[in-house]
């Protein structure tokens, strides 16, 4: 039995900057001020964007800080679901990929740096969370570093590296991945390119989602 690891955000969907939105009205809800900047987010967990996007406002933050980040971040995307659905989108063959590794008896979560209701919600607006096992992931909620989630998924499926594949579209993800002997399918469908993905050496590097069944061959050769 393989265990895939889904990252979310530029890897399944594109929230075509809804995110961000939602992001700034969590942050002025938590903190009384609008989020002028945001700190880079690529690869990095919430508590990890939320502690930098603060810092750069002049504000040093907190665990409960966080956690009141976190929970009207989790309200905003409920409120504004309908609209997260009109303007984002699951990324090409994304909904199919996650189909046929159903199909070839994969078991399938999320390591996601988001909080796990906002994975959640993400996830079932676009209709991609049918064939995910969310008690198996880990989220930016359980610890600020990425590798660190890759660590609690295994441990929470009592999973070897050995037999779990990471899909992401960042080299944080393949590092993430690597750091706990997790062999990574890299898709360059977020910021990163073939060639920097490339770069942090993964076991495989696609251009998108489309090609299901060299997906899924990928997948299950990856984890024998």
């Amino acid at each position: 039995m393989v265990l895939v690891l889904w990252d979310i955000d530029h890897t399944l969907i594109s929230t075509r900057g809804v995110g961000r939105e939602l992001s700034a009205a969590a942050f002025l809800r938590v903190t009384g001020r609008p989020m002028r900047e945001q700190a880079r987010i690529d690869g990095l967990t919430e508590p990890v964007i939320f502690r930098e996007t603060a810092r750069l406002h002049g504000l040093v933050t907190g665990r409960a800080e966080f956690e009141a980040f976190a929970h009207a971040l989790t309200e905003e995307h409920r409120k504004r679901s309908t609209e997260l659905r009109e303007r984002g989108h699951a990324l090409p063959g994304a909904a199919a990929a996650l189909t046929a590794l159903e199909a070839a008896g994969a078991t399938q979560t999320v390591v996601s740096g988001n909080v796990r209701a906002v994975s959640e919600i993400k996830l079932h607006v676009f209709g991609l969370d049918r064939h995910i096992r969310w008690d198996l992931g880990a989220y930016g909620g359980d610890d600020d570093v990425r590798a660190q989630l890759v660590r609690l998924a295994l441990e929470r499926s009592a999973t070897r590296a050995a037999e779990a594949v990471l899909i992401g579209d960042t080299p944080a993800d393949v590092e993430a991945g690597l750091a706990n002997g997790v062999r990574v399918v890299a898709v360059a469908t977020g910021r990163s390119s073939e060639a920097d993905l490339s770069a942090a050496g993964p076991f495989a590097v696609l251009p998108d989602l489309r090609d299901t069944e060299q997906l899924v061959k990928l997948v299950t050769s990856a984890a024998t």
